[in-house]
């Protein structure tokens, strides 16, 4: 079975066609991506993506997000998120510098333009 086989196996509810994964926004690409590389080179094994997915989903059942599948890949960011501050990659505060950074850039960004993320807002964290 390939890596995206059992990936696609521990994770049902991933938003698939018959060509595989899709997304509706560029982001959800990006998260999707960030998760096999960061599976790729050893932080978590599937069983604990799908473990942690699966609290990251009730969690906001719980607080009443409908799950109507719009939502799945805020919950997938929320994993990614959730899996490299425990694992250590990351620290809380270098995650919300980047949120922060990132949410700065979005907002000075004109409509319809890319947003791009300079590269003094990432000083001192390697990700």
């Amino acid at each position: 079975m390939s890596a995206t086989s059992e990936m696609l196996a521990l994770v049902p509810a991933l938003p698939c066609d018959a060509e595989g994964p899709v997304f509706r926004e560029p982001w959800e690409a990006q998260a999707f991506a960030l998760a096999i590389d960061a599976h790729a080179r050893g932080l978590f094994s599937w069983p604990e993506w799908a473990a942690e997915l699966s609290t990251q989903i009730k969690a906001a059942q719980a607080a009443g997000d409908p799950d109507t599948g719009e939502t799945y890949y805020s919950h997938w960011l929320a994993t990614l998120e959730s899996l490299t501050v425990q694992k250590g990659a990351v620290s809380r505060a270098q995650l919300e510098q980047v949120q922060g950074a990132w949410d700065r850039a979005a907002k000075a960004t004109p409509h319809g333009q890319p947003v791009v993320l300079a590269d003094s807002a990432l000083a001192g964290i390697d990700i």
